[in-house]
């Protein structure tokens, strides 16, 4: 008589943790934290100077001067524009708070001060290393995201920062700084 076959089943091995989506150490986020700080303060010290005349700047009306000067229609508007740009976004981006549009926000002004300065050479005093380093830093963060000391951090729809989110801000900052060179002479 033969026995019935069994049949066993070997325990399955445990699955392999999970890798986080996310590379997030004290390290980084403390990196990341004064690339934020020293990026947004900058940027957030020059659109005080184009609104407040802060810090030796031309106020709105020297920079409204500037912006006509180089071609740019209703002058003062764009010194408005570009004084809250520089100034929300680079508060936006020291503080960790909607990263990803405070990043843009400082990418798109950023490419109009390339454009203005123009590619004549790379480094300074004629060159664009400076704005070019700002630009690209401020799209590294919003790619990147803000680290966990932010703002963003308790916020539902940036809590867990996505490329996405980053990718798209970018993206729509890159469209209206060309939007707006396209409306300068």
């Amino acid at each position: 008589m033969t026995s019935p076959s069994v049949t066993t089943t070997k325990p399955q091995a445990a699955a392999a943790p999970a890798v986080p989506l996310a590379f997030s150490t004290p390290a980084h986020d403390a990196g990341l934290l004064l690339l934020r700080l020293v990026l947004g303060l900058t940027m957030a010290g020059h659109g005080t100077q184009k609104l407040f005349g802060w810090f030796g700047g031309g106020g709105l009306s020297g920079t409204g001067q500037f912006f006509t000067a180089s071609g740019y229609p209703a002058g003062d508007a764009m010194a408005v524009v570009a004084g809250l740009t520089e100034t929300l976004g680079g508060l936006g981006l020291a503080l960790g708070l909607l990263t990803p549009l405070a990043g843009a926000a400082v990418v798109g002004t950023m490419i109009n001060a390339i454009a203005v300065h123009g590619a004549g050479a790379f480094f300074a005093p004629k060159g664009i290393e400076y704005e070019l380093l700002l630009t690209v830093a401020a799209a590294a963060v919003a790619l990147t995201g803000p680290g966990t000391y932010a703002v963003d951090r308790f916020l539902p729809v940036v809590r867990a920062h996505r490329l996405a989110h980053g990718l798209l801000a970018v993206a729509l900052a890159v469209v209206i700084a060309g939007a707006l060179l396209l409306v300068r002479n």
